[in-house]
């Protein structure tokens, strides 16, 4: 799986990377935070994920301790992304955009590094996940919003549903087709959780129902 004699993943990594780093940005910009914080927030969210699945793996050093390069260009992109914000703001739907796409490329990432340590499909899937919405999830919490995976929107199930698709094309298909995996599984990623954005597709809500203490006590005295 190659691309110009290096490989596909490292160019699919990178880009993930940069749509991440980019919805970092929109988010601390939001919550109007300074430059400083700007980085910090594009920081953890396009590195995140792939931390904590680096350390689950045991796959220590991390991904960005071993290549540098990460940090840079999460430090360019924040910049950059900065720089155009304050002379064209972002409408929110371009996070939400900007989101899916990271979302559809870490979840392959994570797939993919698991079955490169040879984990079973499960561990993949798990990872996928883990890759996809970790960053996304400190971003939250960073720009003090409720993280979207404890929300009724599909997001977490998209990442899931992708990996499931990922982990099986890479299973069934003939070797070399690890691209046309990849592809597949963003594109399917990316649609799905646009769909639910754009139709408002949630999950069922679990609803318990049972009566207050003071409800119960007015049932007593009827």
């Amino acid at each position: 799986m190659t691309l110009f004699n290096i490989p596909f993943i490292y160019y699919l990594d990178i880009f993930g990377t940069i749509i991440f780093a980019i919805t970092g940005v929109l988010a601390a910009s939001e919550k109007r935070l300074d430059l400083f914080g700007v980085i910090v927030v594009g920081m953890v969210t396009a590195i995140g994920g792939g931390t904590i699945r680096d350390l689950v793996l045991g796959r220590t050093p991390v991904f960005w301790v071993v290549e540098t390069l990460y940090i840079w260009v999460i430090v360019g992109t924040t910049l950059a992304t900065f720089i155009a914000a304050r002379f064209r703001p972002f409408l929110h739907r371009t996070l939400q955009v900007s989101d899916a796409i990271g979302l559809g490329v870490f979840t392959v990432i994570g797939a993919q590094v698991a079955l490169n340590l040879n984990h079973p499909p499960v561990i993949a899937v798990m990872m996928g996940v883990m890759t996809g919405v970790f960053g996304g999830v400190v971003r939250d919490v960073l720009t003090d919003e409720i993280p979207m995976i404890f929300k009724k929107e599909i997001y977490a199930t998209a990442a899931m549903a992708g990996a499931v698709v990922f982990v099986n094309m890479r299973w069934y298909l003939p070797p070399g087709t690890d691209a046309l995996s990849a592809i597949v599984t963003m594109l399917f990623v990316i649609g799905l959780r646009l769909a639910a954005i754009y139709w408002n597709l949630q999950l069922p809500v679990f609803l318990l129902s049972y009566k207050t203490a003071e409800e119960q006590k007015k049932g007593k005295n009827l």
